[in-house]
C-alpha cells in the first residue's frame, strides 16, 4: 500500500507543485487537506481526477491515517497546525519560515513577530539533505529552507569551510526570483503591469532569509550584504555571488572543493570552470546548478547559482525530505 501524505496549502504555488510532483511518485498518495474552503482554486477539466480531500484536522489525518503532513502555509498557521499533527503521530514538513531560525529571538528580529511554539522552533530540523541527511532521516519536525537559501549555501557553505574566502573583504549576494516567489496571494508589486518589462530590488538589509544563510553558511551578518531581487518570469533563481579569495587559492582550488564536497549528491550539478548555469538548465526540476570564474591575479571570484524556487526551492525539496523520513531513494518522485 501507498503511504498517505496530506498536503495543506494545496491551492497556493508551493502547495500545487508538491500535488503535482506527489502525484507521479510511486510510493506516496497525496491528499489534500482542507484548510480554507472559501479559497479559489483552478477549475480541472470534465472527468480530471483530484486527489481525496478532507479537514486539515488533527482527527482527520489520525483518521485517515497520514503519515506526513506538508504545510505549505504562512508562518502563523504552520505554527497552530503543526503541534496539532505531530500530537497524533504524523511527521511534519513545513514549507513557511516558521521554524527556521532555532529560536524565539531570532525570528521576532527578523519575522517582526513572537513565536508561539518555541519547544517545536528548538526541535525542529534545517531540511537542506545535502547537509543535514542523517538528522532529517530521524526528525518528526523539518523546517524546510528558503529559497534563496537553498541556492546560496549550497554555493557557499563548501568555501567557507574551506576558508578559501577573504571574508573580511565581505560577501556580496545578488538575487533574483521569479514572480511565483512572491506567493499567490494577489498584490500591487506582483500584478502584471508592475512586473512586466520590469526588475525591483527589494528588503535590502533586512531580508528575512538573511539569516538562513548565516546559520548555515556560517558566515557572520556584517561579512554579508544580499539584495533580492523581483524578475518578470514566472518561477526560477539566479543568484550571484562576489568575494575575494584567500591569498594561493584559483580557480583549481575552487573546483577541487566543489568536486569533493558534492561528488555523490545527485542534485548538485557542477559546470567546468569559466562556465556559467541560468534559469532554463533547471526550470522544473530539482537541480541546483553551479558555475564560477576565477581571478587569480586579484583574488577576485564569482559563483553563479540556480535553482527552480518551486521545486528545489520548495516543493521538491519538500518531497527530497520526505523521502529520507520515510525511508525512499532519495530521488524518487523527484530525480
Amino acid at each position: 500500500m501507498k503511504s498517505r501524505v496530506g498536503v495543506v496549502g494545496f491551492r497556493g504555488y508551493s502547495g500545487a507543485e508538491l500535488v503535482r510532483l506527489l502525484q507521479r511518485h510511486s510510493h506516496v498518495e497525496p491528499w489534500l487537506l482542507e484548510h480554507r474552503a472559501d479559497s479559489e482554486e483552478r477549475r480541472l477539466p470534465r472527468g480530471g481526477k483530484q486527489p481525496p480531500r478532507i479537514p486539515a484536522t488533527a482527527e482527520a489525518v489520525k483518521e485517515e491515517q497520514v503519515v506526513v503532513v506538508f504545510l505549505a502555509t504562512p508562518a502563523e498557521v504552520s505554527m497552530d497546525l503543526a503541534p496539532q499533527m505531530l500530537e497524533v503521530g504524523a511527521k511534519v514538513i513545513d514549507l513557511s519560515g516558521a521554524f527556521r531560525l532555532r529560536t524565539p529571538e531570532n525570528y521576532l528580529q527578523w519575522y517582526n513577530a513572537h513565536h508561539t511554539q518555541p519547544s517545536l522552533l528548538a526541535e525542529a530540523v534545517y531540511g537542506l539533505p545535502e547537509f543535514n541527511r542523517d538528522s532529517i532521516a530521524q526528525a518528526r519536525l523539518i523546517a524546510n529552507p528558503g529559497c534563496y537559501p537553498t541556492a546560496v549555501n549550497l554555493a557557499l557553505r563548501p568555501l567557507v569551510e574551506a576558508g578559501v574566502i577573504n571574508r573580511k573583504a565581505g560577501v556580496v549576494c545578488d538575487a533574483k526570483s521569479g514572480v511565483s516567489g512572491a506567493g499567490r496571494k494577489p498584490s500591487l508589486k506582483t500584478s502584471f503591469c508592475e512586473v512586466t518589462e520590469n526588475l525591483t530590488a527589494y528588503s535590502i538589509f533586512h531580508h528575512r532569509h538573511v539569516p538562513e544563510v548565516l546559520l548555515t553558511s556560517g558566515l557572520e551578518e556584517r561579512e554579508f550584504t544580499f539584495t533580492a531581487h523581483l524578475l518578470p518570469v514566472e518561477r526560477g533563481i539566479l543568484e550571484t555571488i562576489y568575494f575575494h579569495m584567500e591569498s594561493g587559492v584559483d580557480v583549481n582550488t575552487l573546483m577541487e572543493i566543489y568536486e569533493r564536497r558534492y561528488r555523490n549528491e545527485f542534485f548538485v550539478r557542477l559546470y567546468d570552470p569559466g562556465y556559467i548555469p541560468d534559469l532554463k538548465s533547471v526550470a522544473y526540476t530539482n537541480y541546483c546548478d553551479i558555475g564560477f570564474k576565477a581571478d587569480a591575479s586579484t583574488q577576485r571570484a564569482v559563483v553563479v547559482v540556480t535553482i527552480d524556487n518551486l521545486v528545489k526551492g520548495a516543493a521538491g525539496q519538500a518531497i527530497q525530505n520526505m523521502n529520507l523520513l520515510l525511508g525512499y531513494p532519495e530521488t524518487e518522485g523527484i530525480g
